[in-house]
């Protein structure tokens, strides 16, 4: 019996090899038909044999391709209208937030293969690629997924890259980016110095391995965007690289050569199978250390984990395989800007800092920074989500009634476009300290929106009215803008990537986000219910003595706790400033802790500065987090010390007094106990406060559901620790997984806000 069936395939069926997957499933049972592409979903028109239907309908879920994600398959019968053959038509034009654009992929076993095979014509091609890998999101122009809509429409296809396109039994049948050496993208080495030029793929790779080798800069262009490199063993290269950069003692990134890996590690553990899958994201490694790689010791000091890479286009394999050598592989760019991706502008803004370019003509029309991924309690979660992660879709368990763009925080910048139910997150865009930051929101929000065909009314920010964020919202042509408290967003991002819509209690710990009464809010415990949120508990306050200069000077946090924890004199005696602190600033700061008028914090973040402080872990941090950092990678060991802080209940919010936990550190500062000892008990003091004050709200709300979030819990062992204080107590835990915990999840907690506010003005719920 012969029947006809039309299915719309909804999810990332785009670039991932969807429709060429179709044809040879339909063929391959005898089907006839057509496959398109029509924006929002493909669509799939079949007919023949009801068994071999059947059979079709069954497999095309079940087998399809790795990198594809079905969310929604809908079938309608349809008369039978004598179709033969099986077509792959032409992609309809369509523009919809519905279109799934896939993230970039790494290069795949197949190609590789081909890479290092002397005999294929693709032998040392640094831009091989097939419909199971290669660029995607980076070289998309618009939708839907063609190559005349991408960077890769300016090379004409040669004869055979043609026949392998067109070839259904033929990895490359119908991959957008096909290119081999006789039609496709072309390697240029630059020298800065003499402005010297070597084209051609084989003498600019040996070129730039030379350079490398011989303790140089190298700026590489990547998939996303440029890189700098240098050899990761040489601690003069490393340094040089530090000070053009400005990066003085943040982490450097490490992209490792695999056979080296496989010699050092197995791939059981979660890091490294993450760090091998096809995202090839940065990943945060601790089970190899910096000696086993034997890396300068300026790579990445007093770091707890290594954040290590592998390579992940034909270029890296190509490169790393010449040098033999693990290579930093850091953003291209000074610090505090957003990465370089256009050649001009990449040669404009990093010749001062490296020595020489390995750059290529395909363009990237979207820039993406390499994503950045820790294990917590056994599972991936994203620190900085973009190349290789967005823009892939998140589908939220409510919808919002008309589309929203979000636009996230000052720190760590992403926005959000959602409509309906999905939410499509940026890639990191980065601290918007610069005004070439807030371009690149401004030229990303645009792109996003032209090629989405979406043009949202409604905005939401951030209630800080500084943040350039903020700015660019109410510069943003808009009908309603939506303020929304920044911990609240936190809360709500963390619910949302779990498809959690009832209350939840929030641990929001960060370093600084403006609080409803005007407080540097860090440290909360906040009931969120629908689009509203109640402060439930909150560390106590103490004063910020410089306000932003406190943030990085983590002796004057300290100095704030010892005056809440002891009096004035007293803690006058304690505080250990750093060498270069003389008398008249040690006075300012006094007179600064003795104003009423001194902005007051709640954040933990703070607290761990000063306790590093008072531990003589670290006095001053130059980057964000870098006490923190410090402070955690000595405390890994469990000690049977116990600390514990106090709390007051007798008034709404209920305060957390860290005054305690400070006078039981000095005491043990003066016992002699070990700064490693007292880092770990304080860990676990504020795992046990979080447990101890969330079980307390859940049994005055009944709300059994925790969300961790807020960049504080980028803390792998305080996640954990507290993790397990609380599933001990039978309370949920929810944890960031697929956005980060930092101020890279804003935006998605501040649309689901704005959302929520959106449909309780219309008086309607509605859930997808």
């Amino acid at each position: 019996m012969i029947g006809r069936v039309l299915i719309e395939v909804h999810g990332r069926v785009q670039g991932v090899g969807f429709r060429p997957f179709v044809y040879t499933l339909a063929t391959g049972l005898g089907l006839h038909g057509t496959v398109q592409n029509r924006g929002s979903h493909v669509l799939v028109d079949v007919e023949g044999e009801r068994g071999s239907l059947d059979a079709f309908l069954a497999r095309l879920p079940a087998a399809a391709p790795v990198l594809s994600n079905i969310e929604d398959v809908i079938t309608r019968d349809a008369p039978p209208a004598r179709q033969h053959g099986f077509v792959i038509l032409d992609s309809a034009d369509a523009l919809s937030l519905d279109v799934r654009i896939s993230a970039d992929v790494g290069t795949c076993a197949a190609c590789l293969a081909e890479l290092f095979d002397a005999n294929d014509r693709r032998y040392r091609y640094p831009f091989t690629n097939c419909t199971n890998c290669g660029p995607r999101f980076t070289i998309v122009r618009g939708v839907p997924y063609d190559r005349r809509r991408t960077t890769m429409a300016a090379f004409a296809m040669c004869d055979e890259c043609r026949r392998e396109y067109d070839d259904p039994r033929d990895r490359r049948f119908h991959a957008q980016p096909i290119a081999c050496p006789a039609c496709g993208p072309t390697l240029d080495f630059r020298r800065v110095v003499d402005r010297r030029r070597a084209a051609g793929n084989d003498i600019a790779l040996k070129q730039a391995a030379a350079a490398l080798r011989d303790g140089l800069i190298v700026a590489i262009k990547g998939l996303g965007g440029y890189n700098l490199a240098c050899d990761a063993r040489n601690a003069d290269a490393v340094e040089v690289l530090r000070r053009r950069k400005r990066r003085d003692s943040k982490p450097f990134a490490v992209m490792v050569p695999e056979p080296l890996l496989d010699r050092l590690a197995g791939q059981r553990s979660p890091a490294l199978q993450t760090l091998r899958s096809p995202r090839r994201p940065i990943t945060l490694v601790d089970e190899i250390s910096a000696d086993a790689l034997d890396l300068a010791v300026n790579v990445a000091p007093g770091c707890p984990a290594l954040g290590l890479m592998l390579p992940y286009t034909p270029l890296h394999h190509l490169l790393l395989h010449d040098v033999g050598i693990p290579l930093v592989m850091t953003s291209g760019n000074r610090s505090d800007e957003p990465i370089a991706y256009d050649d001009d502008d990449a040669m404009a803004r990093l010749e001062s800092i490296a020595d020489a370019f390995l750059m290529h003509d395909r363009a990237i029309q979207t820039r993406a920074d390499d994503s950045v991924v820790a294990v917590m309690c056994g599972a991936p979660m994203l620190v900085r989500r973009a190349r290789g992660y967005a823009p892939d879709v998140l589908s939220l368990a409510e919808r919002t009634p008309e589309p929203v763009l979000s636009v996230g925080g000052h720190l760590k910048n992403t926005f959000c476009l959602v409509n309906g139910s999905d939410a499509c997150l940026s890639p990191h865009i980065g601290d918007l300290e610069h005004s070439l930051s807030f371009d690149a929101l401004a030229a990303m929000v645009s792109h996003f929106t032209s090629t989405f065909g979406t043009t949202p009314r409604v905005v939401a920010h951030d209630t800080h009215p500084d943040y350039l964020s903020t700015r660019f919202a109410f510069e943003f042509p808009a009908d309603r803008r939506i303020a929304v408290q920044h911990h609240h967003a936190h809360v709500l991002s963390c619910a949302a990537e779990h498809r959690v819509t009832d209350p939840v209690i929030g641990v929001a710990f960060d370093g600084a986000g403006l609080g409803a009464d005007g407080a540097v809010w860090g440290g909360e415990f906040l009931i969120a219910d629908g689009a509203r949120y109640s402060r439930a508990a909150h560390l106590a306050y103490v004063p910020m003595p410089g306000g932003d200069r406190a943030a990085r000077d983590g002796w004057r946090m300290a100095w704030a706790h010892l005056r809440a924890a002891f009096d004035r004199d007293r803690a006058a005696d304690l505080v250990r400033a750093p060498d270069d602190v003389g008398a008249q600033e040690r006075h300012l700061v006094e007179q600064l802790l003795d104003r009423p008028a001194s902005p007051v914090t709640s954040s933990v973040g703070r607290l761990f500065d000063a306790v590093a402080a008072l531990i003589g872990v670290r006095d001053r941090s130059r980057f964000e987090g870098q006490a923190a950092l410090a402070l955690e990678a000595i405390a890994s060991q469990p000690c049977d010390r116990r600390y514990a802080f106090s709390l007051d209940t007798s008034g709404e919010p209920w305060t957390i007094d860290a005054a305690p936990v400070v006078r039981s550190i000095v005491s043990d500062i003066g016992s002699g106990i070990c700064p490693s000892d007292i880092a770990s008990a304080f860990h676990s003091a504020v795992a046990a406060m979080i447990a101890d004050v969330s079980g307390r709200l859940a049994g005055t709300t009944g709300i059994s559901r925790i969300a961790l979030t807020g960049g504080v819990f980028q803390n792998r062992v305080l996640t954990e620790r507290a993790s397990i204080a609380l599933e001990a107590r039978g309370l949920g835990v929810l944890r960031h997984q697929r956005v980060p915990c930092n101020d890279g999840g804003l935006s998605l907690g501040q649309a689901v806000a704005a959302a929520r506010t959106l449909r309780a003005a219309d008086g309607v719920q509605r859930c997808a």
